[in-house]
């Protein structure tokens, strides 16, 4: 069964992103919080750049920093700091890469098994949200489906 992405405007500065999961929000949560698991399913793999580190502190005030790209002379970074963490439903974290860059929360609400999951970002300003929206349409229902398929193998070893 294939689960849609729903990506919406909710307004000029904030981005709701939609998608039920095949798993508890625990282990999606896992899937979230757990550098070794991120690493596995969050760049697009049509993207043609790799996930080359992963470091995450989930924990309130806490920090994490994702770098992406064939090696390190090329790489380009994500990064911020975890304003809420309540496992298993709710995370909220800034990325300050960029001025411009948004604030993320991203909830897990648990379904008969499944998982709800809701990433709303909001941008400082419209022209922000315009800019990351580009890369957003193709890359997030990607991703999801690379999540869909880890969390495929971390329910058959549960």
């Amino acid at each position: 069964m294939s689960n849609r992405t729903t990506i919406e405007r909710k307004s000029e500065r904030e981005l709701v992103v939609t998608r039920i999961f095949n798993g508890p929000a625990r282990i999606v949560y896992e899937a979230w919080t757990k550098p070794e698991l991120m690493k596995l399913w969050w760049a697009p793999k049509s993207s043609g750049a790799p996930l080359l580190s992963c470091e995450m502190d989930v924990r309130v005030g806490g920090q994490y920093r994702l770098e992406f790209g064939q090696d390190a002379a090329s790489s380009f970074a994500f990064f911020g700091k975890y304003l809420e963490v309540t496992p298993p439903s709710r995370l909220v974290w800034t990325n300050d890469e960029s001025q411009d860059a948004a604030v993320t929360t991203v909830t897990f609400e648990e379904r008969e098994g499944q998982t709800l999951l809701v990433l709303h970002e909001l941008y400082p300003s419209k022209e922000a949200l315009d800019e990351a929206f580009v890369g957003m349409a193709d890359g997030m229902p990607e991703q999801f489906e690379q999540l869909d398929t880890l969390l495929a193998t971390l329910s058959e070893s549960a």
